[in-house]
């Protein structure tokens, strides 16, 4: 989090990156996309020093679009889940796999 978070932005921020690590992301993962998140609506609400012109000008905020930009949705899988899937059924070559190789190669 930033210096000079509020508190409430600070309990957004922990509560966006535990949902992503229940979710199976990884640690890494879970803090990148809750500070994203969290410097998003700080920078709608006016209380970043900076903000780029998609974080104002967009009509819904992050939490409004549960993951409708995704391509996939909020529900699919991550990567290291369908890499597990895939080590489950022996799919050579998956170490070297991008999520969407992993996806096709499990028929999803």
């Amino acid at each position: 989090m930033p210096a000079g978070s509020s508190k409430k932005r600070e309990r957004q921020y922990e509560h966006i990156k535990e949902q992503a690590q229940e979710r199976g992301t990884s640690e890494k993962r879970a803090k990148e996309i809750a500070a994203r998140t969290v410097n998003k609506e700080r920078a709608r609400t006016g209380e970043a020093e900076t903000a780029s012109k998609t974080s104002t000008r967009d009509p819904k905020s992050a939490s409004q679009r549960g993951g409708q930009r995704s391509h996939i949705g909020p529900g699919a899988p991550t990567k290291d889940q369908l890499y597990e899937e895939a080590k489950k059924k022996n799919v050579e070559g998956r170490s070297t796999m991008n999520k969407q190789e992993l996806r096709k190669a499990l028929g999803r």
